[in-house]
């Protein structure tokens, strides 16, 4: 057998990892690699295999930098299963038309430019159809439920606690007179996170392809995160102001949610109108509530206690249209926005930015890790100054940010979760991680005793 690491190697985009088993090529998540466009684009485009020679492949949950170039395998010529809890499905199929709109719209306004210049025009790297064409060959499978996918290879989806439907991906493989266990970890999420169940560990694993994104440090307890969070809509409310919330649209939003409802339902905040305002968070907001049999026990004990559904209440409204959204910035009472884009770089929420940044009794809440040179990392460095559609803003509203809230794993986590197959483990790749974070891990675990690791490179190829 022969593992190539095609993406979110030494790094924590585009993940792609190659197996070849018994003659087949199995591809486990097939992600969008981010970075600089003309990078992106060769990156994204150009597989480091023949689309057409690989059989099938597992996704292991349904974020973009696992499941975003999906589309594109297709189109060049993927033609088998794509393996992935119900759940997956679901949300990776409103997720890739979304994907499938923003390179349409990327590449239509590159254009426009190339056209004044006299530049040849470029085309998007796929199309809201081809994101369609490539969600007919998703095949839901139920978790632990084995299913033999290749000749000599049987699939154990496993929970993995970081979104709905995300999945460890168990492989028992027979292969040349030998029997053996691999586990991808895919991402793994953090015990007690709203909504979802805890991730399951690795049980009798030889071989653990696992992430690393946060191996650098541990992440605060998330109750402490809900306390904090609880405390400033509280206190931004009583001032009668509004609480606008850059967040990611599956994952973060249904989690804040989730996180309000129970406020409201305890008394903690009034019945103040709670305004989710992304398109694409409404979309997976309703995938959500199509599977609350996914849901961790705290959960569904809520919804049995308190008679309603865990992400809907009397009080919220999921926004669709453009003239609604436009609305809510006539509107001066005390409420909650949570809006897309989670770092505030494009979307409905820059709107709201502009309209309420510099009212002093509102908040800007920050609650999810902002990349540099981003407007939410410039908000988060409490600039006083920022640059929202060309023109300056003061910023006189708070601003206050949440740790805590990641749905990755931290380092504490991850060292246990590799302890639990330590007796049975003869390797360990590291995957999904910057050098600096994965390092750290690395180095923990050699003082723990877990190994033999690697750190592959991008294109490294292994035998086991």
């Amino acid at each position: 057998m022969k593992i190539e690491f095609n993406g979110a190697a030494q790094t924590v985009t585009g993940t792609q990892h190659l197996l070849h088993i018994n003659g087949h090529r199995l591809l486990l998540d097939c992600g969008l690699f981010q970075g600089h466009r003309q990078e992106w684009y060769e990156r994204n485009w150009n597989f480091k295999y023949n689309p057409r020679e690989v059989d099938a492949v597992v996704l292991s949950h349904a974020h973009i930098d696992h499941s975003g170039n999906l589309p594109n395998l297709v189109k060049q010529g993927f033609s088998g299963p794509i393996y992935a809890t119900p759940a997956s499905v679901a949300l990776a199929e409103v997720m890739l038309r979304d994907s499938g709109h923003i390179q349409e719209s990327d590449a239509e306004y590159v254009n426009k430019k190339h056209r004044r210049r006299g530049d040849p025009p470029v085309e998007p790297l796929y199309t809201i159809e081809d994101a369609v064409i490539a969600a007919e060959q998703f095949e839901p499978v139920e978790y632990n439920h084995p299913t033999e996918i290749l000749p000599g290879v049987t699939l154990t989806l496993v929970e993995a606690g970081h979104i709905l439907g995300s999945a460890g991906v168990v492989l028992d493989i027979r292969e040349n007179g030998r029997q053996f266990r691999l586990m991808f970890s895919g991402d793994i999420g953090r015990p007690n996170l709203p909504l979802i169940k805890d991730p399951v560990y690795p049980q009798d694993v030889d071989y653990l392809i696992m992430e690393s994104t946060y191996g650098d440090k541990p992440h605060r307890d998330p109750e402490d995160a809900f306390v904090e969070f609880r405390d400033v809509t509280r206190r931004t409310l009583r001032r009668g102001g509004k609480v606008i919330i850059p967040a990611f649209a599956v994952g973060r939003t249904q989690e804040l949610v989730y996180d309000l409802n129970r406020m409201i339902a305890d008394g903690d905040i009034p019945q103040v109108p709670v305004y989710v305002d992304s398109p694409l968070a409404v979309e997976a907001s309703k995938v959500f509530q199509k599977f609350p049999q996914y849901y961790d026990e705290e959960t569904r004990r809520f919804i049995a206690e308190e008679n309603h559904p865990a992400l809907n209440f009397r009080s919220l409204r999921y926004v669709q249209s453009v003239d609604e959204s436009k609305s809510l910035n006539d509107q001066h009472d005390p409420m909650i926005i949570i809006s897309a884009s989670g770092m505030a770089e494009t979307g409905r929420i820059l709107h709201h930015l502009r309209n309420n940044i510099e009212n002093p009794r509102n908040t800007i809440l920050i609650v999810s890790w902002q990349a540099p040179n981003t407007l939410g990392r410039r908000l988060a460095d409490r600039e006083k100054m920022v640059r929202i559609f060309g023109q300056w803003f003061d910023c006189r509203a708070e601003v206050a940010t949440i740790g805590g809230l990641s749905a990755h794993a931290g380092q504490d986590i991850l060292l246990d979760y590799a302890a639990a197959s330590m007796h049975t483990l003869k390797k360990i790749f590291l995957v999904h991680g910057e050098p600096a974070a994965t390092n750290v891990l690395m180095e923990k675990m050699a003082e723990r005793r877990i190994g033999p690791v690697q750190y592959p490179e991008w294109g490294e190829k292994v035998e086991l």
